[in-house]
């Protein structure tokens, strides 16, 4: 799944900011637990063949967000297929959809400071240190919300969905907690200001005849 930052999200994912809100969570391409779906090609890209490009231009361009579900999706079965032992989609449970966050973090690109740290709770650090880099609350948030999504659309249940797990929701509510103490950030959301009708201009009198 790749990483994309959500421009409307306050928090960015790199090792100073806070988490991408939109974005969805890499691996690196040399990782054993690699899967296809990190490969596949550009949409909207040029066909080679002329079969292939008739059945292109007659299906309709996904949006951003169904392109990124369907790579998130394609990416957790794969990631099911490699478990040990492997694992159908039928037996997936909340614990699975933990053990599965959890493994996305040795990908992570947010640093978390431990308590011991100087730069425990600091927005900024000055300087680097040993912490742990781990996905950004907000990735992992956005990424279950697609997960969630397509369960559903491939036929799950809404009762029997694995990432609608209290389990899962509580742990994301932890992971938010925890990185927003450690990194100093604030998740709260900035409420929109409305605009004021009174501070607008009046319309320009009418040109005398």
């Amino acid at each position: 799944m790749d990483l994309i930052p959500n421009p409307d999200s306050p928090h960015s994912d790199h090792s100073g900011g806070g988490g991408g809100g939109g974005g969805g969570v890499g691996g690196p391409s040399n990782s054993p637990h690699c899967f296809a779906s990190f490969s596949t090609a550009t949409p909207g890209a040029a066909p080679s063949s002329s079969s292939s490009s008739t059945t292109s231009s007659s299906s309709p361009s996904l949006s951003r967000y169904e392109s990124q579900k369907r790579r998130d999706w394609n990416t957790f079965g794969q990631y099911l297929k490699n478990h040990r032992p492997p694992l159908s989609l039928a037996r997936c449970s909340g614990a699975h959809v933990l053990e599965f966050l959890r493994y996305l973090d040795q990908f992570g690109k947010t640093k978390v400071h431990t308590q011991m740290c100087p730069f425990f709770g600091h927005p900024n650090p000055p300087a680097p240190c040993p912490c742990p880099l781990r996905q950004a609350w907000g990735s992992l948030d956005a990424l279950i919300g697609r997960l969630r999504a397509a369960y559903e659309e491939n036929g799950g249940k809404p009762e029997s969905n694995p990432f609608g797990a209290r389990a899962v929701r509580l742990y994301l509510r932890e992971v938010r907690e925890i990185q927003s103490k450690a990194r100093g950030v604030s998740y709260e959301k900035k409420k929109r200001k409305k605009p004021q009708q009174d501070q607008q201009h009046p319309p320009p009198p009418p040109a005398a005849a």
